[in-house]
């Protein structure tokens, strides 16, 4: 309970004050089962606890209804959040924000959305913000348990599918922690919500893990492998463009242990990307979850080979 108050205190910090005010004063409820908080321009504010979303009232209540008189965000709500979430260097994150995102520390995740700014065919910045969604990251020791208790399918490639806000990124990271005890571990962290490096140190519980943080996820896997010899490497997000890094992991004897959005055997093999991925030969075994009202439970595991094979 202490450490999911602390990470909530410490994804709320970012918040504009009069938004974070309200978490503060409902942190007993809220604490425990935050998952994610949604400020949209002119409309209700709310947060998702498991399978609830949740609103305030502009008397600071919270309540399960969408209706009137409730607690809307403002455009200088949103702002004064990014600004905040940057660390007050706006400027300095302007290849995240192009992105859709801002990682924080700690490892919780900004998703943004507003009117894109493109130059030369590319997104370069993103105004006049219309949503804020702050993800709450979870860290509970133990977790992946149940998939080192299978190290077979460890040591062949696994690769971890579910929807968002299914517990991979928590589940991965508790895996990493435990096989680096035992073996050496790659962990690639483009994103910074695995291990979440602040000068060098992962501010989350990694074990042993050589850590990459902020490195496209190619890159990073090409110079692990070369550099760091590692038993298993492990990813987040993993997608088409790395599928000659993970040839060549392969090729290395390095297993790769990865996760993709899929929520069930039919779209991993519907999606041509993540067919390409299975069709390395990288991994042997798919782990489904259960989603997010069960976030980080193991709903059904699949052959590879099968799927492969109709």
């Amino acid at each position: 309970m202490r450490n999911a108050i602390q990470r909530y205190r410490q994804a709320i910090s970012c918040l504009s004050p009069p938004v974070r005010a309200l978490f503060s004063e409902n942190e007993n409820r809220l604490a425990p089962a935050a998952r994610e908080i949604r400020l949209r321009t002119g409309r209700p504010l709310s947060v998702t606890c498991g399978d609830e979303r949740l609103f305030f009232t502009r008397a600071g209540t919270i309540t399960p209804f969408l209706s009137d008189g409730l607690f809307c965000a403002e455009a200088e709500d949103l702002a004064q959040t990014l600004r905040a979430a940057c660390e007050y260097s706006v400027y300095s994150r302007q290849n995240e924000i192009a992105e859709g995102f801002v990682t924080l520390r700690g490892g919780h995740r900004a998703g943004i959305s507003g009117t894109a700014v493109i130059c030369g065919g590319k997104i370069t910045n993103i105004r006049d913000l219309s949503s804020f969604n702050l993800r709450i990251a979870g860290e509970y020791s133990g977790c992946a348990d149940a998939l080192m208790r299978q190290k077979n399918n460890l040591e062949n490639g696994l690769l971890l599918c579910g929807a968002p806000c299914s517990g991979k990124t928590t589940l991965l990271r508790d895996l990493a922690r435990q096989l680096s005890y035992e073996a050496a571990v790659s962990l690639i962290d483009e994103r910074g919500e695995l291990a979440a490096c602040v000068g060098g140190a992962p501010q989350n519980d990694v074990g042993l893990c050589d850590v990459y943080g902020g490195y496209p996820k190619a890159e990073a896997m090409e110079q692990a492998v070369r550099v760091m010899s590692p038993d298993y490497l492990i990813c987040d997000e993993i997608g088409a463009s790395e599928v000659p890094a993970v040839m060549n992991c392969v090729r290395c004897g390095t297993a790769v242990i990865a996760a993709v959005h899929a929520r069930d055997p039919d779209e991993l093999y519907k999606r041509e990307a993540l067919r390409r991925l299975l069709s390395t030969g990288a991994f042997r075994t798919a782990v489904f979850l259960a989603g997010r009202e069960n976030a980080g439970q193991i709903r059904e595991r699949v052959s590879v080979s099968e799927l492969l094979s109709g």
